[in-house]
């Protein structure tokens, strides 16, 4: 499931049932709720949970490595890794499409001043460097 409007994604992420914890999806969620990006996490069943997040921000592959470096299992099941393998692609297609360079967790910010310095505005002093520090 995905909402296309202003890169907002909304993902299911699909846990291991064979995880000694049997609470990991609710400290997942617990965990990823205060992280820049994520915008609202959701615990869809014992085994899943639906996570809103801003793409320029942060990506699933990114939301994901996180989550099994602290510990958590998610699920291997093929049909997940497929998904999970075409999310990861075409996220990083649409973050490099908008500037933003694979492994650059918030590339928003240089987005929009890139946007800024191109643009007509007054704010540009056009006197050559040796002139500035006089005045």
């Amino acid at each position: 499931m995905e909402d296309k409007k202003n890169n907002f994604k909304v993902r299911e992420l699909a846990f291991d049932p064979a995880h000694p914890d049997p609470d990991q999806v609710q400290a997942a969620a617990l965990s990823l709720a205060d992280i820049t990006g994520i915008l609202e996490v959701h615990v869809t069943s014992t085994q899943s949970l639906r996570v809103h997040y801003e793409l320029l921000e942060i990506s699933l592959e990114q939301i994901e490595t996180g989550l099994i470096d602290a510990g958590f299992h998610l699920s291997n099941k093929l049909m997940h890794k497929i998904k999970r393998a075409l999310h990861y692609y075409t996220e990083e297609v649409e973050r490099a499409n908008q500037g933003c360079a694979k492994g650059n967790s918030n590339c928003t910010r240089k987005v929009f001043i890139e946007h800024y310095r191109h643009g007509q505005h007054g704010c540009r002093d056009h006197r050559p460097n040796h002139w500035r520090h006089y005045l």
